[in-house]
């Protein structure tokens, strides 16, 4: 199982960097407005439509390959702390002790002990 979550983190990675760069190669709404004046668009790599179909379905596709990777890597996560419980690893749990405020010295005087700064613990 460790490989495969090793797999998927690399793959994770391409694909961030891969929609990183097809998003930088992209061109913006307002570049058709210079095309029509001469912009020279019959000449570029994907012909004379332009790359915007092209480029905007394999950035949704990657995309959607990112989201599943990120899916899949919160499962994974979720599963090693099940397993970090399993194991006897302590886990952080909230109690209704710990929402309610306490006041030390109420707490104190019910127990009959009294605590002054002035008395330090003697130690053994």
């Amino acid at each position: 199982m460790d490989w495969l979550e090793t797999l998927v983190v690399v793959v994770h990675v391409v694909i961030a960097v891969a929609l990183v760069g097809l998003v930088l190669i992209q061109q913006g709404k307002g570049a058709d407005a210079g095309a029509a004046f001469g912009g020279g668009a019959s000449q570029t790599v994907f012909g004379s439509q332009g790359s915007g179909s092209f480029l905007t379905r394999l950035t949704t596709l990657l995309a959607v390959v990112f989201f599943v990777t990120s899916f899949s890597l919160a499962i994974f996560a979720k599963e090693r702390a099940e397993v970090a419980g399993e194991a006897g690893i302590p886990v952080v749990q909230e109690s209704s002790e710990a929402s309610a405020p306490v006041n030390v010295e109420e707490s104190e005087a019910e127990s009959g002990e009294s605590s002054s700064e002035d008395e330090l613990p003697e130690l053994e």
